[in-house]
């Protein structure tokens, strides 16, 4: 049996001991529920002996009111508990004075996909930070990351910290929110009151779900394109078609999983691939040709030829799966088939404007570079990555909960 974080305080009187006569806070967002799939705040609002003064919602919202990326929510007060509800995705991303005089402890209940792009990483550090300063206690009610242990990517450069880049992890960091946040600590040298509420009996390498107990607990979406776990699985490399032309899939019922566009020949991308790239980046996955016609963003109502990874299938092999080389590698056979392709898509991204999206996204532009390199071979990227992942696996030992 598998017990989160939150299920762990409100079943267990001597964890929230030291919460006695201290105003309490919450950040979380829809998918932070219970075991038996109540929202936190309001299983948290329940408890007698717990003073809860405030909500903070991520992007997205508390109560995932925002569907797509990059739109802003506001704060409001909470119909039900009648407390305010700051939006760290809007007028702000960090929290202010004003909103840290309303609670002593923050209670952080946020589930993560396990990679440096999802913003609610870079919210942790922002409120770390922030109760440093104002010598404010966070406490992580953890969860686990259901893309499990694996590292991939390429290290974050110094300089290329965003809201999609809160430090120097590869794009695949295989870390909890608990251990993230004594990583921060560390990194960042905070004078920090943390406590990380740990979970009992998460086993990250067992299968099926390799990170996500699949099967006992229900999948709640942490953010309104990320459906299920096959989409955590390939996120850390799908993500960076958002810094591309081609469509992610969104505007389809299986976003972050596929990709293409009306202009891509499917067939030609996967013998190019095939061609170009070692077979050790292929493996995990079943990789397969399909059409799809976005409802709404890239592409929208225009029918593109595509590829779908398929990681629920007999093949996926969990150690295997690469899906950063393997939309890298993808990247690369368009390439080569289109020099000329518009691949890298100019717009603001994430409340940046100077900056390509696929180097925000990547930490650096070492990942475009080599695209675009037509010199440029996969023993090339691999020896950038390998050494910034091997570091990585070094540098986060001592910080793991769960081994």
């Amino acid at each position: 049996m598998i017990h989160f974080g939150v299920d762990r305080l409100l079943a267990e009187p001597r964890l929230r001991a030291p919460l006695a006569g201290r105003r309490v806070a919450l950040l979380a967002h829809p998918a932070s529920v219970t075991a038996g799939l109540e929202h936190s705040l309001d299983a948290l609002a329940r408890l007698p002996d717990l003073q809860l003064t405030a909500a903070f919602g991520p992007q997205h919202g508390l109560r995932g009111d925002k569907q797509d990326n990059m739109v802003e929510s506001p704060d409001f007060v909470d119909p039900l508990h009648g407390i305010p509800v700051f939006s760290l995705y809007g007028e702000v991303r960090r929290p202010t004075a004003a909103m840290l005089q309303t609670f002593d402890v923050l209670l952080v209940d946020l589930q993560d996909l396990g990679c440096r792009i999802y913003t609610f990483i870079t919210t942790l550090r922002y409120v770390l930070e922030a109760a440093a300063q104002h010598r404010k206690a966070v406490w992580i009610l953890d969860r686990p990351n259901p893309a499990g242990r694996p590292v991939e990517g390429l290290t974050l450069r110094a300089g290329w910290e965003s809201f999609v880049g809160a430090g120097p992890m590869p794009m695949r960091h295989g870390l909890t929110m608990g251990e993230l946040a004594r990583w921060f600590v560390r990194e960042l040298a905070l004078d920090v009151e943390l406590q990380v509420v740990e979970m009992q009996g998460w086993q990250p390498a067992a299968a099926p779900g390799f990170g996500w107990p699949l099967g006992v607990r229900s999948w709640i979406n942490p953010s309104p394109n990320a459906p299920n776990l096959s989409m955590a699985r390939a996120y850390a490399g799908t993500v960076m078609l958002e810094g591309t032309t081609l469509s992610e899939g969104r505007g389809t019922t299986r976003p972050l999983e596929l990709f293409g566009a009306p202009d891509l020949d499917a067939r030609a991308l996967v013998a190019t691939l095939r061609q170009l790239t070692p077979p050790s980046w292929l493996e995990g996955c079943v990789l397969r040709e399909c059409w799809f016609e976005p409802t709404f963003h890239k592409h929208v109502g225009r029918l593109c030829s595509g590829l779908q990874l398929h990681v629920d299938d007999p093949a996926y092999d969990h150690d295997a799966f690469r899906p950063w080389r393997l939309m890298a590698a993808a990247f690369k056979a368009v390439r080569t088939l289109r020099p000329d392709y518009p691949l890298w898509r100019d717009f603001p991204y994430e409340y940046e404007h100077d900056r390509l999206a696929i180097d925000l996204i990547n930490g650096s532009p070492l990942l475009r570079e080599w695209v675009d390199d037509s010199q440029a071979v996969a023993a090339d990227l691999e020896a950038i990555a390998r050494p910034d992942e091997q570091d990585w696996l070094q540098r986060r030992a001592d910080l793991l909960i769960y081994r």
